[in-house]
């Protein structure tokens, strides 16, 4: 059998936008989309129209924008969200409505003052409003990991039958860990076979740094979409990075039996776009796309590159569109240093490769970035 297809929702121009100091305009939103459509991601999330009048004109840049990926709005569970997510989307190709609705005894009390049946009813009737002009609907269950499994397959039952063609159960608040998200998918699963006929999606957040470790337990679990943001951005810890996720089911793809139709290549350069116009540097040791992911500077690892990359890389570089390199540090051997100067045209060997790695040792030592031109008379170092 085919592995299956894991569909990818984009939502850096929503919930990664939602990160405090981020704004984006229309513009900035279109031209990360573009990025986003030549990454290969199957729905992007442009924003929440209702939220205000930028967010509309940027949801309605991108959908005048892509070509080919489904353009998502999100909006609560109002007409009046509804009316402007479905407005907003006029000109996109394909058109989705994100509709949020919590289902936790908490948020239902304390933040909508809903009854349990007044919640239902609200997914029932808003789904409706929103399929009755969109190709595709989608109802999140808000806080769904800190809610009843049986409630939840409750507001899933009514969702659908009124139309949905997605359901998420999303982990709001980072609180779950893997083993008990997956359970919980399986719970409402079962309780709700009519999920069935519809796209189950994941959503998770990483107040715990395991966003993405329960974004691919749910895929383990069923769950045929994911939604993630470039570089992990989001509300408070971030969202589940898509460059993270991708990878893993890449290099597992085995194991998980799944695959994406994302263009790995594009990763490194959609990120980096992303950090620009945002305004949110990435961290130098974040997985696959830090400036230190494929960097190595310790002497035994260095060794060990220099003669199979295999050796401490899982994965190869150009496949996310980066490089090695081996930067020179305290922790550096004399092979690196040797090949490094080799490469600025000082060959080196014998006494005088020792007497350039005590120098450079020296340096090293004292800290910061070492420069190979100070080690040598600058009319030695030619290319």
């Amino acid at each position: 059998m085919a592995p299956r297809r894991i569909q990818v929702l984009d939502t850096t121009l929503r919930d990664g936008e939602q990160s405090p100091g981020v704004a984006l305009r229309p513009h900035e939103k279109a031209a990360i989309a573009r990025r986003l459509e030549a990454l290969g991601v199957d729905v992007v999330e442009a924003g929440f129209p209702a939220a205000s009048p930028g967010d509309f004109a940027g949801v309605r840049a991108v959908a005048e924008t892509l070509e080919r990926a489904t353009v998502s709005a999100f909006a609560r569970a109002t007409d009046n969200d509804v009316d402007a997510a479905v407005e907003a989307l006029q000109p996109a190709r394909r058109r989705r409505v994100h509709i949020v609705l919590a289902t936790s005894a908490l948020h239902m009390e304390k933040k909508l003052g809903l009854t349990p049946e007044q919640v239902v009813e609200r997914a029932q009737s808003s789904v409706a409003r929103a399929a009755a002009h969109v190709d595709e609907v989608e109802l999140s269950c808000e806080d769904a990991t800190r809610s009843d499994p049986a409630f939840v397959a409750r507001v899933c039952r009514a969702a659908i039958a009124a139309g949905a063609t997605h359901i998420n159960l999303p982990d709001t608040v980072g609180y779950a860990l893997p083993g008990e998200y997956a359970a919980f998918i399986a719970e409402v699963r079962e309780a709700c076979p009519e999920l069935r006929e519809v796209t189950l999606s994941v959503h998770c957040h990483d107040d715990l740094g395991l966003a993405v470790a329960n974004t691919l337990a749910g895929v383990q679990a069923g769950a045929e979409q994911v939604e993630c943001t470039i570089n992990g951005l989001g509300e408070r810890a971030g969202n589940a990075a898509l460059e993270e996720v991708v990878m893993a089911l890449d290099v597992k793809s085995e194991h998980f039996d799944a695959v994406t139709a994302i263009d790995t290549t594009e990763i490194t350069r959609t990120s980096q776009l992303v950090a620009e116009l945002t305004g949110v540097a990435v961290q130098r040791n974040k997985a696959i796309v830090g400036a230190n992911a494929f960097a190595h500077e310790a002497g035994i690892h260095q060794d060990g590159m220099l003669k199979d990359e295999r050796t401490y890389q899982i994965i190869d570089p150009a496949r996310v569109g980066a490089r090695t390199t081996l930067p020179l540090g305290k922790h550096s051997g004399r092979h690196a240093l040797a090949r490094a100067c080799a490469a600025l045209g000082v060959d080196l060997a014998g006494d005088a490769l020792d007497a350039a790695f005590r120098r450079f040792k020296e340096k090293a030592d004292a800290g910061g970035v070492v420069h190979l031109e100070e080690l040598f008379e600058q009319q030695e170092v030619v290319a």
